[in-house]
């Protein structure tokens, strides 16, 4: 069985390839004049890419929290790890209620007209606030170690 620690760096690449996947197929549809809110080809694939940034960032988030819980159980404490674990947060319900955003409208098939610049827009910030999240993910790991075994070289 794989240790509940390990699960959060299995899931976390998913969410942050999802919204930069997001973005630049908005982007180039919208640039073709397609439109990403109705029921269209560009359309059904950006609502469910925006869904599945939204569900994996959510379960990404709940793993994320069961693996501090477990580094704080051995010791650990970091206000990186705070830092990390708020923007998680906030990155996972921003993506999940984007998804939403983006099904219902797509369900209303609907068209957004001069509000469609607004859509790569915000998915620019949720690329951005996914890119500060993982700063401080790997600062954990890489800097500081957390729930990652010591390995010795042989020499």
């Amino acid at each position: 069985m794989i240790p509940v620690q390990h699960i959060h760096p299995m899931l976390v690449h998913f969410p942050i390839v999802l919204i930069y996947t997001l973005v630049v197929i908005d982007l180039v549809a919208l640039a073709r004049g397609n439109t990403v809110t109705k029921r269209s080809g560009a359309g059904t694939i950006s609502t469910f890419i925006a869904l599945a940034a939204g569900a994996f960032a959510i379960g990404t988030w709940f793993y994320g929290g069961l693996a501090l819980d477990h580094a704080e159980a051995a010791g650990f404490s970091s206000d990186i790890a705070e830092i990390h674990e708020s923007l998680g947060g906030i990155t996972a319900f921003a993506f999940l209620i984007w998804g939403l955003v983006r099904l219902g409208l797509w369900v209303r098939n609907r068209e957004l007209r001069l509000l469609t610049i607004a859509i790569p827009l915000i998915e620019i910030g949720g690329a951005i606030l996914v890119t500060a999240t993982a700063y401080y993910g790997g600062l954990l790991v890489y800097e500081l170690g957390v729930n990652v075994a010591k390995t010795t070289i042989a020499g």
